[in-house]
């Protein structure tokens, strides 16, 4: 079972930048073949937003962040980040980080929270306008 641990949220008024992590607890191609993140806002359905593949740094992001996101890692730290600039009042909600390990190739959406298999608790960003 692998455990995450999101860190780095906060509040932030629109334009700033904040940058989340994701600790693992473990980091193998066997249980995180690929990360990513996603978010909830209050009443609002969960999103995918950014996703990684380890093995290559290949990256998929949601339209909504393209531009203004970045997700990357650190192997030897076991740690996956989401750099946000530019940020909007639109992008507060609850981010998640999770795990999959499964086929990166496989057919769907690699933004669809059904291929992943492990999951944060999460990690508050406000944004103010």
């Amino acid at each position: 079972q692998v455990q995450l641990v999101e860190s780095g949220g906060g509040s932030v008024q629109a334009g700033g930048s904040l940058r989340l992590s994701c600790a693992a607890s473990e980091y193998t191609s066997s249980n995180t073949n690929y990360m990513g993140w996603f978010r909830q806002a209050p009443g609002k359905g969960r999103e995918g937003v950014a996703t990684m593949y380890t093995g290559d740094d290949s990256t998929y992001y949601a339209g909504s962040v393209e531009g203004r996101f970045t997700i990357s890692q650190d192997r030897a730290k076991s740690t996956v980040y989401l750099q946000m600039s530019n940020l909007k009042p639109e992008d507060t909600a609850m981010y998640y980080c999770a795990a999959g390990h499964g086929s990166w190739w496989a057919g769907g959406s690699l933004l669809s929270g059904e291929r992943y298999n492990y999951w944060g608790q999460g990690t508050q960003v406000t944004v103010s306008s």
